[in-house]
């Protein structure tokens, strides 16, 4: 199920990319973050209250708190630099930059979460962003 989920999440980022380049046209790219936000919020309530899953706010500890606060921020900031990007750069370049994130995760993971470094790891890293470079020059 992980895997249908992920690759739905991918053909919904690619949408995202391309309905935004188009609608941020002209439009301020902080304003365009903030209705996207907006959509989003409704969005993710809606799914808390169709799930039926608001009753657990009152059981999320305080470390959670904090930092599915901070999550939130580095979305934001990540939402906001992009759209800017988005707006002066053209999506083709734009995009594979962007994901580099899944490196810079990688890394992040190895040296936060200690999770494990695997050989497959650290080539999938390495061909990710050859094939960023590849990409964007």
């Amino acid at each position: 199920m992980w895997l249908i989920l992920a690759l739905l999440s991918a053909v919904f980022a690619a949408l995202t990319s391309i309905l935004a380049k188009i609608g941020i046209e002209d439009v301020n790219s902080n304003l365009a973050t903030a209705i996207r936000t907006v959509v989003v919020v409704v969005l993710a309530w809606g799914m808390v209250f169709l799930t039926d899953a608001q009753g657990g706010i009152a059981n999320i500890s305080r470390k959670s708190w904090i930092f599915l606060i901070l999550s939130g921020l580095a979305t934001g900031a990540s939402w906001l630099c992009y759209y800017k990007a988005l707006q002066v750069g053209d999506a083709s370049k734009v995009v594979p930059v962007d994901k580099l994130s899944v490196v810079i995760t990688l890394v992040l993971a190895f040296v936060f979460l200690h999770e494990k470094v695997t050989p497959k790891s650290v080539i999938g890293c390495i061909l990710i962003g050859a094939g960023t470079l590849l990409m964007v020059l």
